[in-house]
């Protein structure tokens, strides 16, 4: 559905720009965030371990279920009323990203490495300078207790998204240099879950 969604709104976008495109709304954190914004943790039915731990926010259990809804909603009632019901979810989130200059969302590909190679979420400290009608914005990302990347902005958005970026080629790519602002980070590092992620999103 994502995959039609970008063919029929975004028709002038390159082959590849498309695929760093979803690649950044369908993965395990975003489906993760709109399970939040459905409130489906609440209605989890949880073992007392994972109740204990924080389950009902935790990204993949989250998106597991997010799947488990829409694979159920699609069996139920067919694939046009899964698309009238997710179409208007995911235009939101790409309308964003695009609207933005970028072609996938830097933060939360990495995000999805950090939690899968170290178990931890990044942290971003972001200071500003120079006068307000032309403030310029510095951050550093930090992986693990390590500066794993710095990017300036114009804004504190786009000053976090060029750190995050920043770490991303170094994670994924540490021989090598960071990759530059159309660059996408490598299939792995999008898709925590591998083949999970692009099957719903065929």
């Amino acid at each position: 559905m994502v995959t039609t969604l970008l063919y029929q709104d975004y028709p002038e976008l390159p082959e590849g720009d498309m695929a760093r495109l979803r690649s950044s709304v369908v993965n395990t954190l975003a489906l993760a965030e709109l399970a939040c914004d459905l409130g489906i943790g609440d209605h989890l039915r949880l073992g007392r371990g994972e109740e204990a731990t924080g389950g009902r926010a935790k990204p993949s259990l989250l998106a597991n279920t997010f799947e488990a809804l829409v694979g159920a909603l699609y069996l139920d009632r067919g694939m046009e009323h899964v698309t009238s019901v997710l179409r208007p979810m995911f235009a939101a989130k790409l309308s964003d990203l695009v609207a933005g200059g970028e072609r996938y969302d830097a933060k939360n590909a990495l995000q999805e490495v950090a939690v899968r190679d170290s178990a931890q979420v990044p942290s971003y400290r972001v200071t500003a300078s120079g006068p307000d009608h032309a403030k310029r914005f510095a951050a550093e990302v930090v992986v693990d207790g390590i500066l794993a990347g710095t990017g300036q902005g114009r804004s504190k958005k786009e000053a976090e998204q060029n750190a995050a970026r920043a770490a991303l080629g170094r994670m994924t790519n540490p021989a090598g240099s960071a990759p530059g602002p159309d660059s996408g980070p490598t299939p792995g590092a999008v898709h925590g879950r591998g083949g999970g992620r692009d099957a719903f999103a065929s």
